[in-house]
């Protein structure tokens, strides 16, 4: 049987009634502790109907967006993670820059071994822009984060 957790009090999204938020805001994210921090294994979130503005025209742009990574002490709490991804559909910035804004966030929040972040746009004017960033802390993830990058191709999967 797993033991009770005692470390959730400071969680402020899970369990609440939080109203959407009406911009980015990276102080909506909250994390917890990780049980298993010895052991490498992969956390995946995907956000299917990700939204952000373009900052020229405020017209909405569409991602599927992935986030992957190797957590270290603590994980994100996924309510949270929701609600501070929400908060792109009324921000302006240019898909390169909300996905590194995206990976900043959550490496200042997590610290993780490895993180990357796949922002997968769909086209407008008939040109689709994919960014990928990730990175590593360590010579063992900062070879992953290398692999990873050399092997990723930019081509829609």
């Amino acid at each position: 049987m797993a033991k009770s957790r005692t470390d959730l009090s400071s969680l402020k999204a899970l369990g609440a009634t939080v109203a959407a938020p009406g911009d980015y805001d990276p102080s909506i994210l909250d994390s917890f502790g990780n049980r298993h921090p010895e052991r490498d294994y992969w956390v995946a979130f995907t956000a299917p109907e990700f939204t952000t503005l373009c900052p020229k025209t405020g017209q909405p742009d569409f991602a599927t967006l992935t986030i992957r990574y190797i957590p270290a002490k603590k994980l994100v709490e996924s309510k949270s993670l929701k609600l501070y991804l929400f908060g792109f559909r009324n921000h302006g910035d240019f898909h390169e820059d909300v996905v590194n804004v995206i990976y900043d966030d959550l490496v200042k929040l997590l610290k993780p071994k490895y993180m990357e972040v796949y922002g997968k746009f769909a086209a407008r004017g008939g040109i689709s822009i994919d960014p990928f960033v990730n990175g590593g802390v360590g010579a063992k993830y900062k070879a992953l984060a290398a692999k990873r990058f050399a092997e990723w191709k930019g081509v829609r999967d």
